[in-house]
């Protein structure tokens, strides 16, 4: 394994994920790697990387060394994988996390946040993230992965959405919310009602959950010609 950076020259960036990924493929369970994984977990936090494969075999090295378990590098895999909603990926992670672990007050205020995301309790969520700044702002990109499945959440279930939900769900207001929504206008087809403050309707795009007429149903239908022949069997 010591030769890899022979190979033709990548970023630094690239050289760490090919040899992590390696090491998970090869070898899994050989003690020897952890330190490479709990490297290759702060490298997904810098670069805004991500390999759910990679932290499942850190943590259940962990179950085999817990005197080596740095709880720091689990929160960390905990908050990327909660940024991977609605995947899920915090329950894998979480299977393979001891209970004792589980009931230090970080995991514990990450296992609620888990719990509003699914239920889909945004305010909640937001008031709750809010009071652990410290722990899920240690990990960059967060608000924004969340942000993005809240609008995904919402564009299954809305065709119009109120102002007021949007920004309850995004946790945006005012002219922030204002230049956000020029720029879903812009750049991803949303519309914009006729309507001032918190009673303006934001239009989302048409799919075939918002909009039921559109979804394409041929695996459960069934052929005329087979109902036909069913008459004759129930006479």
């Amino acid at each position: 394994m010591g030769r890899e950076r022979e190979v033709p020259k990548k970023s630094e960036k690239e050289a760490v994920s090919y040899t992590v990924e390696q090491l998970v493929a090869v070898n899994p369970y050989n003690p020897d790697i952890l330190p490479d994984l709990e490297n290759y977990v702060n490298e997904q936090v810098s670069s805004q990387a991500y390999s759910l494969d990679a932290n499942l075999c850190l943590l259940r090295l962990y179950q085999f060394e817990p005197e080596r378990m740095s709880t720091q590098i689990v929160a960390r895999i905990l908050v990327k994988a909660l940024m991977a909603i609605p995947s899920p990926d915090f329950s894998l992670c979480l299977f393979l996390i001891p209970e004792r672990v589980q009931m230090e007050e970080q995991f514990k205020t990450l296992i609620v946040l888990s719990h509003y995301l699914e239920t889909g309790r945004f305010r909640q969520f937001w008031d709750e993230a809010a009071k652990s700044r410290h722990i899920v702002e240690a990990v960059p990109g967060f608000e924004q992965a969340i942000q993005a499945y809240a609008i995904h959440l919402l564009s299954l279930t809305y065709q119009k959405v109120p102002r007021s939900v949007l920004a309850e769900a995004i946790n945006i207001e005012g002219l922030s919310l204002d230049k956000f929504l020029e720029q879903q206008v812009a750049n991803c087809g949303w519309i914009l009602e006729k309507g001032h403050g918190r009673g303006q309707l934001i239009v989302l795009p048409s799919n075939e959950f918002n909009h039921p007429e559109l979804k394409k149903n041929t695996a459960g239908s069934i052929p005329l010609e087979h109902v036909a022949r069913i008459f004759p069997i129930l006479g």
